[in-house]
């Protein structure tokens, strides 16, 4: 096979309506962060999402968790738990905002925030510190649905507001309930791997118009109503541009489809992986994932073509066309890697034109957040060293999974 296998990329339409909403920003000249794309992505959104929730639409997901902390109050020495098993962008804007994350542990189904772990942590933190955490973010990993149930019932019990990680949950449902419709906030993203895609962007769900409103006024400067520019509170540059909503307008009519194709492609591997020794297909037990990234496990005991030489040469630069890295790694270890015989089948499937990734490595393991509380019983922690995520994407066809799968079975020793 000559062509690269991505882990997720994104798909425009078939029929290209995407360029069509662009041109119209183009023709309009509404080449800005407001105008008709906007509008009618967000009521789109809308209408998706349902519960008669109202979205902002953002440059970013990373800014509708930053936005979300700073509705909720959310200020210098405030603590928010936030699930450890996530990428930085759940826990990074708490920083942002001079508050501390409190990192929680995941449970072994669904591999998400832990609702035992969460009220023991809320419990511990009142009687350390005298005060409740502000917030509490669940995180949607890899798409599959958090036992949002249990989390809202202790956050109702202790009064603090719930914002879901929804990220990479879009479409994903709880009960037929789409995720990020629970809390008083849900997060979405649109980045260019995600189920649907407006090159770069994302948007907060909102509870009501007021909410909204508060939103939009913070992502524009938080701009005053004076014929000139007043400003009696910091606000960010955080709307969605109107070019990239039209993208999005345009994913909307596709989005429906790559949900459904994940799935089937979830189903591909579910398959396969039951009939192979030393490997498990991470199906969770609640039903509704979108299957966002399809991941698996690998038995410690299994061993891997190359595996003697796993982590033998430092990385330099970006392991699978991730954008940003720009530090080399500097070593060859850190205290929490994944197993040699997942670095192995890694590299073994990187040469066979498959990129494969490791699970998120847990926040709490990060050396920026060395000094974060936590409350874990050590399942993420052994997960990381582990699993690994496989392609997944609308780009990923059938025959591609079967050469995935090929190959994988191959690099069994």
């Amino acid at each position: 096979m000559s062509k690269r296998i991505f882990l997720c990329l994104a798909h425009m339409s078939e029929d290209g309506i995407e360029q069509k909403y662009i041109q119209k920003a183009f023709d309009d000249n509404y080449v800005v962060p407001l105008g008709p794309n906007v509008n009618q992505f967000e009521e789109e959104l809308e209408a998706y999402m349902g519960q008669g929730k109202q979205v902002v639409a953002l440059s970013c997901g990373t800014a509708a968790v930053h936005l979300a902390l700073i509705a909720c109050g959310v200020g210098p020495g405030d603590e928010v738990c936030v699930q450890s098993f996530t990428f930085c962008a759940s826990s990074h804007p708490i920083t942002y905002l001079g508050a501390k994350p409190v990192f929680i542990g995941s449970e072994a189904d669904t591999w998400n925030m832990d609702p035992a772990l969460l009220e023991a942590a809320i419990k511990d933190r009142i009687a350390t510190t005298g005060r409740k955490p502000k917030a509490i973010i669940p995180v949607a990993l890899y798409g599959m649905p958090y036992r949002i149930g249990e989390i809202m019932e202790i956050a109702e019990r202790y009064d603090i507001p719930v914002i879901e990680d929804a990220a990479e949950g879009f479409g994903s449902e709880y009960k037929g309930q789409k995720l990020g419709t629970f809390g008083r906030f849900g997060v979405l993203s649109f980045n260019g791997n995600k189920m649907i895609t407006t090159s770069g962007g994302g948007a907060l769900v909102c509870p009501d118009d007021e909410a909204a409103s508060k939103i939009m006024w913070y992502a524009t400067q938080a701009r005053e109503a004076y014929p000139y520019y007043q400003h009696e509170a910091i606000g960010y540059n955080y709307r969605m541009s109107n070019i990239c909503a039209g993208i999005g307008i345009g994913q909307m009519t596709v989005a429906d489809a790559h949900v459904a194709h994940h799935r089937h492609i979830a189903a591909m591997y579910r398959e396969a992986f039951a009939k192979v020794d030393g490997i498990d297909f991470h199906d969770g037990s609640i039903e509704g994932s979108n299957f966002w990234l399809n991941t698996i496990t690998l038995s410690p005991s299994l061993n891997i073509k190359g595996q003697e030489n796993a982590y033998s040469v430092a990385v330099q630069g970006a392991v699978g066309g991730a954008a940003g890295v720009v530090h080399g790694g500097g070593s060859l270890h850190t205290d929490c890697e994944p197993n040699a015989n997942v670095e192995a089948m890694r590299v073994y499937l990187d040469k066979a034109g498959i990129e494969a990734r490791p699970l998120w490595k847990p926040m709490h393991k990060q050396p920026v957040y060395a000094e974060a509380a936590v409350y874990t019983n050590g399942i993420e922690e052994d997960l990381f060293k582990c699993g690994m995520c496989l392609p997944s994407g609308p780009c990923v066809t059938d025959d591609d999974v079967r050469y995935i799968i090929e190959k994988i079975k191959e690099a069994i020793a």
